[in-house]
């Protein structure tokens, strides 16, 4: 006898019985195959549907109630929907069960590759949602594959290791650090070395003996204290500043071609100097007036952490009030003119990473607070909240 292989089971008949006398499995097995023999013609009779396996192994339990039986059948098939029905059909004629009366009546015959196909269903949409959680967009593959690229165009330069591009050339670009270094080569701008911190070093002298250097500095205070230091240590031709507020490390590259066109030869900007720090220090002022300290936070207001969540994880800057309503939203690289041009109070900034840069604007804009889930740099004028 040929047995049904469970892949191969289309169906599952259910059916009950009820038998007015005591009976037992062979006397419901012998049923089945003998009151439908002929029935429904050779091609669908039951035993030898079950010798080619087309009928599987029938299922019989059986309880005693009294005098009376009682029980469930299960019959699998491979036939098709129709040839199913009919034998399930065909099982209700049955009238007799060994020498009792009884009746049996098919509850449902149940699709048994629906449940595989929910599965399936199901089980697809899992991985489906762990692929594309797990897939990096293009966007990121092509930025990583341009960060790994530039990156490894980075060399150590002279005694002090140096982080530099290519040389070569007879101008090159002096930096403050890797991250300056790094962005230009991003921005196919090969010229750069940095000097990993406002002490000059020596490999720098050496180079202004031979090369013609344009310093790019921070458009912050710190930057103006580089120049100061390096200019009166070696000789350099040529100072680019980046936008005010901004650091190199985070120019496109559209604001650092900008910030290089404008280069002021040296000798022009310190001829100049004493004009620009009369017209500075009278913008501070001005800046000063249109804001004024506002109260210090604790750090445990329920609302930061809300809205924390606002800018988790991107690039926003959220401005508040004194009552930690939002004055302004802007993202990190806008702050500073967001401050400026707004001429509103404002005593907070949150923003999910703190940069140098917004800590410097709130300390010229005399900004009380900075809520964030990280700090690059500490300020002795801020107060700094880590949420």
């Amino acid at each position: 006898m040929a047995k049904i292989s469970p892949t191969s089971i289309k169906y599952m008949i259910y059916g009950k019985f009820k038998a007015e006398g005591a009976i037992e499995k062979p006397d419901i097995i012998g049923a089945l195959f003998g009151q439908t023999e002929g029935l429904l013609g050779e091609d669908l009779d039951m035993r030898r549907l079950q010798k080619e396996g087309k009928i599987g192994r029938i299922e019989v339990d059986v309880e005693s109630q009294n005098s009376k039986t009682i029980g469930n059948i299960q019959i699998p098939s491979a036939l098709n929907k129709t040839e199913t029905t009919l034998i399930s059909a065909a099982l209700e004629t049955i009238e007799k069960i060994g020498p009792s009366t009884a009746k049996i009546s098919v509850e449902r015959i149940e699709d048994v590759r629906k449940n595989k196909r929910d599965f399936i269903l199901k089980r697809a949409k899992e991985l489906l949602t762990k692929v594309e959680d797990d897939m990096p967009k293009s966007r990121e593959i092509t930025h990583d594959l341009d960060h790994q690229t530039r990156e490894g165009k980075i060399v150590k330069y002279g005694d002090d290791e140096l982080p530099a591009g290519d040389l070569s050339n007879e101008e090159i670009i002096v930096v403050e650090g890797r991250a300056d270094v790094l962005n230009l080569l991003r921005n196919s701008i090969n010229n750069a070395i940095g000097m990993e911190g406002t002490k000059l070093p020596k490999t720098i002298k050496e180079l202004s003996k031979e090369k013609k250097i344009t310093l790019f500095v921070d458009g912050d205070r710190g930057g103006k204290l580089i120049v100061k230091n390096v200019t009166s240590n070696v000789e350099v031709q040529y100072i680019a500043f980046a936008p005010d507020g901004k650091e190199v490390e985070e120019l496109t590259g559209k604001e650092i071609l900008a910030a290089l066109r404008k280069k002021i030869p040296r000798d022009e900007y310190f001829g100049n100097k004493k004009g620009r720090k009369r017209k500075q220090k009278t913008e501070e002022v001005e800046d000063n007036k249109k804001q004024e300290p506002g109260k210090k936070l604790k750090g445990d207001e329920p609302e930061l952490e809300k809205l924390l969540e606002e800018v988790e994880d991107n690039k926003n800057v959220l401005l508040l009030d004194n009552n930690l309503k939002i004055l302004k939203k802007t993202t990190r690289r806008g702050v500073f003119n967001a401050v400026k041009k707004s001429g509103k109070n404002f005593n907070a900034i949150v923003t999910d990473k703190a940069t140098p840069g917004i800590i410097k604007t709130a300390e010229k804009f005399n900004i009380t607070n900075i809520a964030a889930k990280n700090f690059t740099t500490s300020s002795e004028k801020v107060n700094l909240i880590s949420l």
